[in-house]
């Protein structure tokens, strides 16, 4: 094994979503020779170290990390080389990891991204959906006031929508791309690479049906397709 130390930077590491064969040697590779592993969850991560043959340093950054945390970190990234996962797939998909992307090339450092598992494209590539444009828009607010007014923004765009959901909000995010998107065909996928994965498909309707009174667990992607082509207005009288 290569045990050259790596350059001082921020890696940003793709980890497995499910599957821990998914880990690319490069990724792995680097998590046993970064001088510290930036994770969501301490206790997850170890995890993957060990799978990795890794011993180095744990440290959490996350939703509840500070400014001044974010600080610290930047600044030994001059002489240190930082790696930065997430708990699952590639960082900064719904984390907070921009920000320190973000600060860290403000201060001049390097920064390598270690592309690799992606929930929202895996699901898309399961969908059977169109995918020569699409727009992943996380997850949608929980509240039915702010849900509703989201869904109205992306009702008319012109692409597949993707949103990560819950389990016990899946039956009420359905209903409600039901009612403001209308009927259109989607994909409820969940544990991508797991044991049990699973992905149903069908109108919004017969999905909203399926799930009304249904709270199915893990990881859970939505797949949302385009709108219907609009007929062209005829210049007849």
């Amino acid at each position: 094994m290569n045990t050259d130390r790596l350059l001082p930077g921020l890696y940003v590491v793709a980890t497995p979503i499910g599957n821990l064969g998914d880990l690319s040697p490069r990724a792995a590779e680097t998590l046993r020779r970064a001088d510290l592993v930036l994770a969501e969850d301490k206790r997850v991560t170890a995890k993957l170290l060990s799978h990795a043959g890794s011993k180095s340093r744990l440290a959490n950054y996350n939703d509840h990390s500070s400014e001044s945390d974010r600080d610290g970190i930047v600044a030994r990234l001059g002489s240190e080389a930082i790696a930065l996962v997430s708990d699952a797939g590639t960082p900064l998909i719904s984390d907070p990891g921009y920000k320190l992307v973000r600060a860290a090339r403000e201060a001049g450092h390097s920064v390598f991204t270690l592309p690799g598992p992606s929930a929202l494209v895996a699901a898309l590539t399961l969908a059977g959906l169109p995918t020569d444009r699409f727009l992943f828009a996380g997850f949608l607010p929980a509240k039915a006031k702010a849900r509703h007014e989201a869904l109205t923004e992306l009702a008319d765009i012109r692409a597949t929508l993707i949103f990560y959901e819950t389990g016990p909000r899946l039956g009420d995010a359905l209903g409600a791309m039901r009612d403001i998107l209308g009927n259109r065909e989607g994909a409820v996928v969940r544990e991508i690479s797991k044991l049990y994965e699973e992905s149903v498909t069908g109108s919004l309707v017969e999905l909203a049906d399926r799930y009304a009174s249904s709270t199915p667990k893990g990881e859970i992607v939505v797949v949302i397709g385009p709108p219907a082509e609009k007929a062209e207005a005829s210049g007849d009288d």
